[in-house]
């Protein structure tokens, strides 16, 4: 009888090439928020940093969002920018990199969140065919929330929308590649004024810190009160 192992290693192996795909890697002060009009599920505490790429064009929303030290005290707060959205064509398995434009990582990181400037690379050196779109949209966050502040809408949803088809209005094109139909899904932030919104941002700011800082046990007490105040 004739031995059949050629035959299944080359069924195996076609197999395998089948569900091969891309990767795009971002930096950990980077997080995805949806990509192809469905949302990415990411958690403050396990950062996802691997996205898998099929072959085609697919537009991705990813923000900016840090812990930097404080201008006004010796401790630290949060910066994030807007969403961004990433129209890239893969035609291939390749390994993709996102960086800042100005090197491996960001040196001032709240002027780098007004605007930030990002370049993908391949691994294998290949030219990437790739846009990137700025947005104005400004997240509500929880505080603003409990305040009566805000637009009442939620990024990720705003970058879910985006990156189906439509896209968040006031986008400016930042990556000198081929220009699509500018971005636009009829959505204007509301920005929140006056000492309402800084005392909002700050104790926001100031939920992180701790909960960031704060051992399992604290958080557990914290998330058991917080829900019984909604």
């Amino acid at each position: 009888m004739k031995s059949l192992k050629p035959i299944t290693a080359v069924i195996a192996l076609l197999g395998s090439s089948s569900v091969l795909a891309a990767n795009l890697h971002i930096p950990m002060a980077f997080e995805y928020l949806a990509i192809d009009g469905k949302k990415i599920e990411t958690s403050l505490f396990n950062h996802k940093a691997d996205l898998e790429l099929t072959n085609g064009s697919h537009k991705i929303a990813i923000r900016y969002h840090d812990m930097v030290e404080d201008d006004f005290s010796d401790g630290e707060s949060f910066v994030k920018s807007s969403p961004f959205i990433i129209a890239i064509d893969v035609d291939g398995d390749h390994e993709y990199r996102l960086k800042p434009a100005d090197g491996d990582f960001v040196k001032k990181p709240k002027t780098f969140a007004k605007s930030p400037q990002v370049v993908i690379t391949r691994s294998d050196k290949g030219q990437v065919s790739y846009r990137v779109d700025q947005t104005e949209f400004t997240e509500d966050s929880f505080v603003n929330t409990l305040f009566g502040g805000g637009n009442g809408q939620d990024v990720a949803s705003v970058a879910t929308a985006a990156t189906g088809g439509a896209v968040i209005a006031s986008t400016t094109p930042t990556a000198p590649v081929s220009k699509p139909a500018p971005i636009d899904a009829g959505i204007t932030p509301t920005p929140v004024s006056g000492d309402k919104a800084s005392d909002a941002a700050h104790a926001q700011q100031m939920l992180q810190y701790w909960w960031l800082h704060a051992d399992k046990e604290t958080r557990k007490e914290f998330m058991s009160w917080a829900i019984k105040q909604l």
